[in-house]
């Protein structure tokens, strides 16, 4: 799975265990590593992100430590994504801790990032990779509820970054999701809301198969400009209470 290969990509040499942390928690937080997922052992984690055993071990422990990921012992035993990782608080408490210029700001951090990686996947994306996305698509329209409409819609959001082939944009992307995620998994209570994302994500998709960039573009702008005002919107909302 392309996500997975984003996830899991080599960190770099300059990079500890703390760069591994934040990447396996921003995944796990984000949903695009589901509860109860089996990670890949600890030699294979190694190898797939270019740092040692040591490293891998003491960012797992870190993992564990908080509670995103538990160690079940036996033959099919391993590390797994916790089932728990869900929230306390009622979904909206976020929104009583951040302000609406952070949420603009955000929106456009995730907008420039979002619509240069469109640009660039626009035609940059193989048919195989435009019907992989257009499945995940699928999966989010028949989604029935707020968590997993979020966690498919950041899959998409996930595969299109990767699909700019560049590592680096890719990552970003993942990074913004762990604020992203907390936040517009309300927005998709909505079914009106939920309608209007994935007629978005068909605009994109058309544009993707004609291989036009700057159509494209827009039509990302579109889709987090939707995200973005309605997160200013709910804001508003939870101040008049």
């Amino acid at each position: 799975m392309i996500t997975h290969a984003v996830i899991f990509s080599p960190i770099g040499q300059s990079s500890r265990s703390d760069q591994i942390i934040q990447r396996l928690a921003n995944a796990i937080i984000s949903g695009l590593l589901s509860a109860n997922e089996q990670l890949p052992n600890e030699a294979d984690l190694a190898r797939m992100m270019g740092v040692s055993h040591i490293t891998i071990r003491e960012a797992l422990n870190t993992l564990r430590a908080r509670g995103l990921i538990y160690t079940a012992r036996g033959r099919n035993g391993g590390s797994f994504v916790a089932d728990s990782v869900q929230k306390e608080a009622a979904p909206e408490d976020p929104f009583y801790n951040i302000s609406t210029e952070y949420l603009s700001d955000l929106g456009e951090w995730h907008s420039a990032i979002f619509c240069h990686a469109t640009r660039l996947a626009a035609t940059r994306m193989t048919e195989k990779d435009r019907q992989g996305l257009t499945e995940f698509i699928d999966v989010l329209e028949q989604s029935d509820s707020p968590e997993l409409r979020c966690q498919s819609d950041m899959r998409c959001l996930l595969t299109i970054a990767a699909n700019s082939q560049s590592a680096r944009i890719a990552h970003q992307e993942l990074m913004i999701q762990a604020e992203w995620a907390a936040l517009v998994t309300i927005l998709y209570q909505s079914e009106t809301f939920h309608r209007q994302i994935v007629d978005d994500y068909r605009h994109l998709i058309a544009a993707f198969r004609t291989q036009d960039e700057q159509l494209a573009a827009r039509m990302a702008g579109t889709l987090i400009d939707h995200f973005t005002s309605r997160l200013i919107e709910f804001k508003f909302s939870v101040q008049t209470l």
